[in-house]
């Protein structure tokens, strides 16, 4: 029998969890993509042991955490 745990896609973070903290998907992705360049260029991670090996991943990581403070444009600063 095949092993379907690489085809079955993402399952840590899941998305529900990662949905309480960015209310939105697009957000969400915009948000990841943008801290997982980071985590790329800079090779570092707040996390101690990441669970993901990859720059998304673990982006996706520190939002669930709350480790990456993320404020968009259309939101307001009180």
């Amino acid at each position: 029998m095949a092993d379907n745990s690489k085809i079955d896609g993402m399952r840590y973070p899941s998305i529900d969890d990662l949905l309480k903290v960015i209310d939105s998907k697009y957000k969400l992705a915009y948000a990841a993509a943008k801290r997982a360049k980071i985590i790329e260029e800079e090779n570092y991670t707040s996390l101690e042991d990441p669970k993901c090996k990859k720059a998304i991943g673990q982006a996706l990581e520190e939002i669930l955490a709350g480790d990456t403070k993320i404020t968009f444009s259309d939101e307001k600063n009180d």
